[in-house]
């Protein structure tokens, strides 16, 4: 596979991450834990099926440190965030978890191979800025708090650094995903069973929700996602990963649930600017 070609694959699972809050918003009232439980199984189930193809016996073959550590990605990252919001439920929080993309972008230049630009730098920066004018501009109501910002922040921390690690693990195949995600299934159960009361979805069209996203966001965007990381273009899938919260606040406007506004605009400019100078920096390098 071309470094282009893993690229577009990497940013489809930013594609599918924009529609993750319409279809959380579809899935309520199911509690967070046990939607990571659904999903995550879902996304097991599909990537047992695409395993099938290649035969198990690869995945005999990983370390059970790669497992760990995908485990620890995927399930880590979920539950920092979900923790980060019931104790702050605020749009700081918010701001505060998407500083993921800048931190990959930042890290990636620890890597052996990769060369960060300042473009790369500065095309994050505004790209976050982009994103700041989306999610500081939605209505909350919610208290902050310093341990719920902290844990935001130690999110953000944990998913660029799985990003950035599953790099030095190129030779191990994307097969692997099947098995962090099925394990953070289960540890979504446990962690379900302990903070959550049991709400299952409410109708046909929430279980829909559910079922849409651990086919897509929450499923098959894993495995894209490590496509891209291990062999695509690191800094400007980290720059683009911004266009999520701005295509997923268009998704809330085509369906109604959310309004169009100035803000939107400003933060199309933005995000598209800076991915456009990263993507420029990447074409000069190579």
């Amino acid at each position: 596979m071309t470094k282009a070609k893993a690229t577009a694959t990497g940013f489809t699972a930013v594609l599918m991450w924009s529609l993750l809050a319409l279809f959380t918003i579809g899935s309520a009232p199911v509690p967070p834990f046990l939607l990571n439980a659904l999903c995550f199984g879902i996304g097991g189930l599909i990537g047992l099926a695409w395993t099938a193809r290649q035969g198990f016996g690869v995945l005999r073959g990983i370390d059970w440190r790669v497992y760990a550590f995908g485990t620890i990605g995927l399930f880590g990252y979920h539950f920092l965030y979900f923790t980060a919001f019931r104790l702050s439920p605020t749009a700081e929080t918010g701001l505060i978890a998407y500083l993921w993309p800048l931190f990959i972008v930042l890290f990636s230049g620890l890597l052996p191979g990769e060369k960060l630009r300042a473009p790369h730098v500065i095309g994050a920066l505004i790209a976050f800025a982009g994103a700041a004018v989306i999610v500081l501009g939605r209505d909350d109501n919610g208290a902050g708090s310093a341990v719920g910002l902290t844990l935001a922040f130690l999110c953000a921390l944990t998913w660029a650094g799985y990003s950035v690690l599953s790099r030095r693990l190129g030779n191990v195949p994307t097969e692997s995903v099947t098995v962090f995600c099925l394990a953070t299934a289960t540890l979504s159960v446990l962690a379900h069973l302990a903070l959550e009361e049991t709400v299952w979805p409410a109708d046909a069209m929430g279980w829909g929700a559910v079922l849409a996203l651990g086919v897509g966001p929450v499923g098959a965007a894993f495995f894209t996602w490590d496509i891209g990381m291990k062999r695509g273009d690191i800094q400007l899938l980290g720059v683009a990963s911004y266009a999520a919260p701005l295509l997923s606040t268009l998704a809330l406007v085509a369906v109604g649930i959310a309004q169009p506004s100035w803000a939107i605009a400003i933060a199309a400019v933005l995000i598209t600017g800076g991915a456009a100078l990263a993507a420029r920096a990447s074409a000069n390098r190579g």
